[in-house]
């Protein structure tokens, strides 16, 4: 059984409708996590996503949501079944609309809250089993440059590149060792998740293509597509 895991950053801005006058610079990365998501769709039309939000809330299956939050009222759903709307997490609104946008049926949201230590991570990875199809949602430093929403720190590009660098290599012991502090520093809102794919690809050989990884908007942003035969 093949075995895939999407791993994509979750900027409001791929999404066209929430872009706005920044629509043309978002599309080279809007084009690469599209890509990785047809290919999830192509291991199994039934994702599991990995995501982090403050106090890890439940998203229950199937739900739907809005991002009416992020200032446009654009519903989404985890699920091709409609149900009634509820408050989704910024992970979760992401996954809805990549998964009605990747042609897959459904996307079960399990949430880690930002501040989990790696070894917790990793062992929920490990729990995980084998899914045939995995979307690993987490953005990497917010501190690329001048203009960038967590303020300048030239460590940013280093470990940015280290990061892109892991992923080409589908490097599972290179994330799991992530110091957290260093980077909450930097403000990478992925290594929880990503020390999530570590726990969940520690074992076995791993194919990887990194399809973009770039810091556009003082951010870096990392897709990339894991493979496992």
């Amino acid at each position: 059984m093949i075995r895939r895991v999407a791993v994509l950053p979750q900027p409001p801005l791929l999404i066209p409708e929430l872009a706005a006058g920044a629509a043309d610079e978002c599309a080279e990365l809007r084009e690469a996590c599209l890509e990785a998501v047809r290919r999830l769709t192509s291991a199994s039309e039934d994702w599991l996503v990995i995501g982090a939000a403050a106090g890890a809330p439940e998203v229950p299956e199937l739900a739907s949501g809005s991002f009416r939050g992020f200032g446009v009222d654009l519903g989404v759903s985890l699920g091709r079944v409609t149900t009634p709307e509820t408050e989704l997490p910024l992970p979760a609104l992401v996954a809805g609309w990549l998964r009605e946008q990747g042609g897959a049926t459904s996307a079960r949201v399990r949430l880690v809250d930002p501040g989990t230590p790696p070894d917790q991570c990793e062992l929920l990875g490990r729990e995980l089993g084998e899914p045939a199809a995995v979307l690993v949602l987490g953005d990497g430093s917010s501190r690329h440059g001048p203009r960038s929403p967590g303020g300048e720190d030239e460590r940013a590009g280093f470990f940015d590149t280290r990061v892109r660098d892991a992923l080409d290599r589908a490097d599972a012991g290179w994330l799991a060792g992530l110091d957290p502090d260093f980077a909450a520093e930097l403000g990478a809102g992925g290594r929880a998740p990503w020390q999530v794919l570590a726990g969940l690809a520690a074992d076995g050989e791993w194919t990887a293509d990194v399809l973009y990884s770039a810091a556009p908007f003082g951010v870096g942003y990392h897709v990339a597509v894991w493979e496992h035969a």
